[in-house]
């Protein structure tokens, strides 16, 4: 063993963890990610010399490799410990040639997790660079920035300056655009459900539904209101009788544990994390987080991943911990193995706890908000992945009605298994619930009590979120676990792709740098070519194939391609059309359109420069007005004192030209779709990022929640009625008027009472103020002086430091 090492990590957090495993013979630092790349203002690849990567030192990290190439002069060996994917084996590979280390002084090591065992473990074995790893992280850099940095000055000069394309943004860009263009050319068809209400012939006479389901054995549909009609005159007066009863057991299997693209998306659905908030978290998990009495702890496995494999060494601690805390009912015959889909790469073990004794309830007190829910979440979902299957009571009853066959089912829990857990999201808005189905026997004669019908219509396909975004890149081969989360970061950044609500829409101009990709740039566009050129780097990265003739094979037709789409556009300038909202101008008519500014998008009149009304970007919300019954929207507005951006919610009639119409409510918090269970007026949550549990704020309902309830910082002055950030200053002053009328009628008692009890509440506390204040200042002196001492000795030690570094 050397007598002096340095190892080298990306960040410091996870330098932190690892040198509390390693010992004093250690040297723990972090190189604060890549420290050298392509440059930024040139290509930097040489096209003329077979691609071959002109690479330079990034700019304002010139202290640290200073810092890092001393510690490596004085070091015996030195461990390049970057995250154990292809990109953390190129910033390796880089900080071998920038520190100049030789061969025999340079070693390799990896941590799926970050724990004393497997750290330990990882030093006593080393590896070399795997050079084909780097070679395939190589080969996507050149390819993406070729890709961008040759067709981006196209997309400005023919289009608009400031955008760009990638070989992966712009495939995901087209789904988008599919999708929504699938939607809009979606013709939905009429079809109609009738339900029979019966009663069984027990003394209870529990009612219940049961589904028309066809005639004489076979299966129909009823496409319309006479074919309802039909069934009902040849059933109401007939005899509706059991013709069977299936009681089964039914059993259903945890979900697998997760891998990159499954937490990003269970992320989004459960917590309301975006696909870039969601990797960004995982990472401080995985580095590492500091818990009481343990000291700095990596609390996840590697979070870029795309296998479901699990150390076996896991596997049986799981197995202990299921039987101790919930019992040999809930764990399997024989523990549950996945395997991964056939395009995986499987170079790492699925996301999981790196120690499943720590429960989140455990650790909650040492984790931020947003650290405990994913952790709380990946840590339920890999538990319940090796519990027992639940198993669910099933019974389905088949009645007939002169030859008609209707049907009816439900099904309770019998046993929770895995599901006392955790049960996987949906991304379904709604589910259907069955009710309960009375004892039933075969032979039994039933009462119609009378039909239900109801009639529907075929739905387009959803538009994407987030997540689905991320789970059909997936289910094509369009990327890797690494790039599914700035993907779709990207679109959304470069206004390809907007948000409302939850949903993904393209824009005008992401259609039209669409239509131009789709229409110059056919491979680029193409979903399948992408997948494919995938499966090409994962041949490089397994060795079968040289990088540059990649590099090769893609370059020819695309630098051929690029050079006749110039040749085709010469003098053409592509117009962006407006996108035209519902928004009437109020000064002179005209429909407003969305702009962009420096502050985002925002509706301007298109009449410019005769009219130059601007108004905020207005989007719909889920839910309805509690005053009038019209839509919600969010809308925009910048404070005029800090000129910042701040969001709202009000009624559609608003700004309404019709004083008749015009509704004034307003609110900070955001409309939900879920309706209230007691009066059914639309729910509300509290702003901001993660969970946050829905209301109600109609005062007259018994499930009403008051405003000081809802987890507000308190106010300090009446004037200080204002936004949760303090931004309500730059709203209108009827906006303002009407969030104050809001707060008032949504208040639980009257003005006057409050003021009178606010002023017997501060003759009975004045004593008590006065001796507080008291205190108060003498504790502050003696933290004061407390602060001072601090300071002084953390000087002197700083002092000491240096000159002994010196």
């Amino acid at each position: 063993m050397a007598k002096h090492s340095l190892v080298i990590v990306e960040s410091p957090a996870k330098a932190k963890t690892i040198g509390k495993y390693l010992g004093k013979d250690f040297e723990v630092t972090a190189c604060m990610g890549h420290l050298r790349d392509l440059p930024k203002s040139v290509l930097g690849v040489d096209l003329e010399h077979d691609f071959e990567p002109v690479y330079q030192p990034i700019k304002g990290k010139e202290d640290i490799i200073s810092a890092l190439k001393k510690s490596a002069k004085s070091a015996d060996m030195v461990y390049l410990a970057t995250d154990p994917d292809r990109e953390g084996e190129a910033i390796s590979w880089h900080l071998k040639q920038l520190l100049n280390l030789p061969d025999e002084k340079t070693r390799r090591v990896t941590f799926n997790e970050i724990t004393k065992k497997v750290v330990q473990e990882s030093i006593q074995a080393p590896r070399d660079i795997d050079q084909n790893l780097v070679d395939a992280q190589q080969a996507r850099r050149i390819l993406d920035r070729i890709v961008g940095y040759e067709l981006s000055p196209l997309l400005w000069k023919k289009i608009r300056r400031g955008l760009s394309a990638g070989r992966v943004q712009s495939v995901a860009t087209r789904m988008v655009d599919d999708r929504d263009r699938e939607i809009a050319a979606f013709q939905p068809e009429e079809y109609w459900t009738l339900d029979a209400n019966l009663l069984g012939s027990d003394l209870k006479k529990i009612p219940f539904a049961a589904r028309y389901h066809g005639k004489d054995g076979k299966k129909a549909e009823l496409k319309s209101a006479a074919e309802v009609d039909a069934v009902v005159r040849e059933t109401e007066n007939a005899a509706f009788t059991v013709k069977s009863v299936k009681r089964t057991d039914k059993q259903r299997s945890p979900s697998p544990p997760f891998t990159t693209s499954t937490m990003q998306q269970e992320a989004s659905r459960k917590l309301s994390m975006t696909p870039r908030r969601t990797m960004a978290i995982a990472q401080q998990l995985y580095e590492g987080v500091d818990i009481e009495g343990e000291g700095s702890v990596g609390l996840i496995t590697y979070m870029r991943t795309d296998s479901l494999r699990i150390s076996e060494e896991a596997i049986a601690a799981t197995k202990q911990f299921i039987l101790s805390r919930y019992g040999r009912d809930y764990y399997p015959p024989q523990a549950h193995r996945y395997k991964a889909k056939a395009n995986a790469q499987d170079a790492h073990e699925a996301i999981r706890p790196s120690n499943v004794e720590w429960t989140p309830e455990q650790l909650k007190k040492d984790l931020t908000g947003e650290q405990y829910r994913l952790y709380k979440l990946i840590w339920s979902r890999y538990v319940a992945c090796q519990m027992a299957n639940a198993v669910y009571d099933s019974v389905s009853v088949d009645i007939d009605a002169a030859g008609h066959s209707f049907r009816s089912s439900s099904s309770s829990l019998k046993f929770s298994g895995y599901t006392a857990v955790y049960e996987e999201g949906k991304d379904e808005e709604k589910e259907e619930k069955e009710s309960p189905l009375p004892a039933l026997r075969e032979g039994e004669i039933l009462t119609l009590k009378d039909f239900s019908r109801d009639q529907h219509f075929t739905q387009p396909p959803a538009h994407y979120t987030d997540a689905t975004l991320i789970r059909a890149m997936e289910e094509q081969g369009i990327g890797r676990p690494s790039t599914y989360a700035p993907t779709v970061s990207t679109i959304l950044d470069r206004e390809y792709v907007m948000k409302e609500g939850k949903y993904l829409h393209i824009t005008n101009l992401g259609r039209v740098v669409t239509e131009l990709m789709k229409d110059k740039f056919t491979d680029i566009a193409d979903l399948k070519f992408t997948a494919h050129m995938e499966q090409k780097l994962d041949s490089v990265e397994e060795g079968a194939t040289p990088w540059k003739s990649v590099l090769r094979d893609f370059y020819g037709d695309f630098d051929r391609d690029l050079k006749q789409a110039e040749k085709d556009l010469d003098g053409v300038r592509i117009k962006v059309p407006d996108e035209v909202s519902e928004e009437i101008c109020p000064e002179c008519g005209r429909n407003l359109v969305v702009k962009s500014g420096r502050f985002g998008r925002f509706l301007a009149c298109p009449g410019y420069p005769e009219c130059s009304f601007t108004m905020p970007l207005v989007v719909e919300m889920p839910g309805r007005c509690p005053k009038c019954g019209g839509r919600l929207m969010k809308r925009t507005g910048t404070s005029k004192k800090t000129n910042k951006q701040y969001t709202y919610y009000c009624c559609e009639h608003m700004n309404s030209r019709d004083e008749s119409a015009k509704c004034d409510f307003m609110t900070w918090d955001v409309p939900v779709k879920d309706d209230c269970p007691v009066c059914g007026q639309t729910m509300f949550k509290k702003a901001g990022r993660g969970f946050k549990r829905p209301f109600c704020i109609n005062p007259a309902c018994s499930n009403f929640l008051p405003e000081e309830k809802r987890g507000y910082p308190k106010k300090k002055t009446e004037d200080a009625e204002t936004a949760p950030d303090g931004e309500q200053d730059g709203a209108p002053a009827a906006e303002k008027a009407a969030a104050k009328e809001t707060a008032a009628k949504t208040a639980k008692k009257p003005a006057v009472k409050k003021t009178a009890d606010k002023t017997a509440a501060t003759k009975t506390t004045a004593k008590k103020t006065a001796s507080k204040a008291a205190a108060a200042k003498t504790a502050a002196k003696k933290s004061a002086a407390k602060t001072t001492g601090t300071k002084t000795a953390a000087k002197k030690s700083a002092a000491k430091k240096d000159a002994s570094q010196a």
